[in-house]
């Protein structure tokens, strides 16, 4: 098999979180926004494992057939996704702040693992990587609990929290990547646009 070029990055993230977004200035990767705007279905019998690399992929391959028919330069596309999973149920984005209330106390005093799956197509094919971390929270009172969703932090945030946020105040242990919890795990980035031919 012939060797990959190596080439420097320059991405199209498929994705408008603001999270992602930051994580990639951090490292001095460019980018370029353009969200997918897929719907994110689980399927029937899906694992939550199955389903973050599938919508992950899904985002970068619809990016990149948008980037082939609006002939715009053929950088890769990197898609991702973050779920946080607690006794095999996916706990999604809270619909509003009652529901995050509840997901909130469900993580109180427990342990769930946050599953981030990454996915960069270029013209020489797909590369793709998962990250896996575990994290407890320690038991939250009441009264934290709801000062904490009445700031808007947990609004739109898979699990109800954001790590880089508030809610660092709740969590007593973490195993794995802090940056895959936030949304874009960077080491396994890094591995994955090099195996792509990319340097970060």
């Amino acid at each position: 098999m012939p060797e990959i070029p190596i080439m420097p990055a320059m991405l199209y993230l498929a994705s408008a979180s603001p999270r992602r977004q930051e994580l990639l200035r951090q490292v001095g990767i460019p980018f370029e926004t353009l969200p997918s705007g897929i719907e994110e279905t689980l399927q029937p019998g899906e694992s939550p494992l199955e389903y973050v690399r599938r919508v992950a992929a899904d985002k970068a391959r619809q990016v990149y057939r948008q980037v082939v028919e609006q002939r715009l330069p053929r950088h890769p596309v990197l898609g991702a996704d973050t779920e946080v999973v607690m006794e095999g149920d996916i706990l999604g984005k809270p619909r509003d702040r009652a529901h995050a209330t509840a997901i909130l106390r469900r993580l109180s005093g427990n342990s769930h693992t946050v599953l981030t799956a990454i996915s960069v197509v270029t013209a020489a094919g797909e590369f793709d990587a998962v990250s896996e971390s575990r994290v407890t929270f320690a038991t939250i009172p009441e009264a934290a609990l709801y000062d904490y969703v009445q700031t808007g932090e947990a609004d739109d945030k898979a699990g109800a929290y954001a790590i880089q946020g508030r809610a660092a105040l709740f969590i007593a242990r973490l195993e794995g990547s802090f940056s895959g919890v936030m949304g874009l795990p960077l080491y396994e980035l890094s591995e994955t646009l090099k195996r792509a031919g990319i340097e970060p």
